[in-house]
């Protein structure tokens, strides 16, 4: 069967993807909306191609210094299990030599602690990290 790709349907996909909709969900919203249809293999190509980039960006090399960095979290809504809950988001935002704000990587996690942190800045060592001269946590 063929099928052609509507222009932005990559990122309506994505946008019903984020809000939680599960493939199936996204296919009947695509026919509801738009009288489409959307294989659902079509949709996991598209979600699936997204989460490579996220990986390589988690794992891209970082600048060997950041004079400024900081280490905080937000609060976002996310649908689990059928219903809304409130997630923590750790955030490390540096400012590189360029004086540029790039974000360093994102976490979620249960709670926070020394330990926490700790595996935090291990990984951004890990990455190519080795300096940081004023740490806003």
């Amino acid at each position: 069967k063929n099928q052609t790709r509507i222009t932005g349907m990559d990122n309506q996909i994505l946008a019903l993807y984020a809000r939680g909709m599960t493939t199936r969900e996204i296919t009947s919203a695509f026919k509801e909306m738009y009288d489409a249809d959307v294989s659902p293999t079509l949709i996991s190509k598209v979600t699936d191609a997204v989460k490579e980039q996220v990986s390589e960006w988690q794992n891209r090399p970082l600048d060997a210094l950041y004079p400024i960095v900081y280490l905080d979290c937000i609060v976002v809504k996310v649908r689990h299990s059928g219903s809304v809950i409130n997630k923590a988001v750790f955030l490390a935002l540096g400012i590189n030599t360029d004086g540029q704000k790039e974000l360093l990587d994102m976490w979620l996690a249960e709670n926070e602690g020394a330990k926490f942190w700790l595996n935090v800045l291990t990984e951004l060592k890990n990455r190519g990290l080795n300096d940081i001269l004023i740490a806003f946590v």
